[in-house]
């Protein structure tokens, strides 16, 4: 390869912290409907006489029939399922141990960074990239590179659910460049503190998780296997239909910071009505730039925020349904995991492919924002 020619870039390592806690759909649903019933004896003549709403009662099943989801993964588990608390109890930690962030980042980077064989030496750049950070300075990711022993330079982006892929986007442009040879990418997803546990259409949404990749130039790659990035694309639109309002100006707007208007909400049926043709020309449109047919696709490591919008989309693409091999599922499991669900997909549903096989890696999330790249197996 000239020096004038572009290297070839690769994923030669993926990496996947998964917390111990495991919180099901049966025991969310009698903790919700507990509260649910003790609010609604509370307020019984507020309701009868129409000042306030009734809160409506769930099941696991209704669970199940919205999102797919069946259980999740929780960080701390303690507080979730009390209801006179619903949400998790989490200590804080002094300025000198380790933020929550870092903690769970630091277990995927290294799972990451084993899987790749790469050492502290070989990591140019460290990106932190998720719908949250537990601060906004220092840099969760400044604070990870310091922990690996990282030399270079590291920073956090916040892009909601496609977090990671975008990160992905800019450590392929990086390596191209040639101002990082190796990026660690980052995705700790620590979620549960945003949900607002009272709310019964959005209280099932999310589970905690951390996933990591390198990225790198494929003459640097010793990995048994990696996947070469082809392309990138991204796209974003604005929309209030998926939103959190928690920010440092709450203070000084003297409201709330929990209110339920600062923690995560949606209106679901309309990011569902737009999110999903979004999505399908998007896709269609990468594929079509690079020359490539939707058949041409061996397997679609999507988003996984619901699995009703996921058959849509890959019913839209494909013209039928596809299987589990063609378009792995793993919400069922961890959730909504934001930017990390399609990598957990990618990590757990990847070795068995050939080399040449390709494939696609997507996100769509709040913003409206998407993210896809389509990947061939390298090695």
């Amino acid at each position: 390869m000239s020096s004038t020619e572009p290297h070839t870039v690769v994923i030669s390592g993926t990496g996947l912290f998964t917390p111990e806690n495991i919180i099901t759909n049966e025991e969310l649903v009698d903790t919700y409907n507990a509260w649910a019933n003790k609010y609604n004896s509370a307020h019984a003549a507020e309701i009868e006489k129409g000042d306030l709403k009734a809160k409506p009662l769930s099941s696991a099943e209704f669970i199940v029939k919205a999102s797919g989801i069946r259980q999740r993964y929780a960080y701390i588990k303690d507080g979730i399922l009390d209801i006179e608390r619903m949400r998790p109890r989490i200590p804080e930690r002094s300025e000198e141990m380790l933020s929550n962030q870092a903690e769970i980042a630091l277990y995927a980077a290294r799972d990451a960074i084993k899987a790749a064989g790469k050492s502290a030496a070989d990591i140019d750049a460290v990106v932190v990239s998720c719908a949250y950070t537990q601060r906004s300075y220092p840099a969760i990711a400044i604070e990870v590179q310091n922990a690996l022993k990282i030399n270079g330079f590291a920073f956090d982006m916040l892009v909601a659910c496609s977090a990671a892929t975008f990160a992905l986007h800019r450590a392929y442009e990086m390596v191209i460049a040639g101002t990082a040879r190796c990026v660690l990418l980052i995705n700790p997803e620590l979620t549960s503190p945003q949900v607002n546990y009272h709310d019964r259409d959005s209280h099932f949404i999310f589970g905690d998780v951390a996933t990591a990749t390198i990225v790198e130039r494929s003459d640097t790659a010793t990995a048994p296997q990696s996947y070469e990035i082809l392309s990138t694309k991204a796209v974003t639109k604005f929309s209030s239909n998926v939103r959190s309002n928690v920010g440092y100006l709450s203070r000084v707007n003297d409201v709330d910071p929990f209110g339920i208007d600062k923690l995560f909400h949606q209106n679901g049926r309309r990011v569902f009505k737009e999110v999903c043709p979004m999505a399908d020309q998007h896709l269609r449109s990468h594929l079509q730039s690079l020359g490539l047919t939707i058949d041409s696709i061996k397997r679609w490591w999507l988003h996984q925020a619901n699995i009703n919008m996921n058959q849509m989309i890959i019913q839209r693409l494909l013209g039928r349904e596809a299987s589990f091999e063609e378009a792995p599922i793993i919400l069922d499991r961890y959730a909504n995991t934001a930017s990390a669900g399609s990598i957990i997909a990618f990590h757990l549903h990847k070795n068995d492919l050939k080399i040449g096989d390709l494939g696609v890696i997507s996100s769509f999330g709040a913003g409206y924002s998407i993210g896809s790249l389509i990947v061939r197996k390298y090695r």
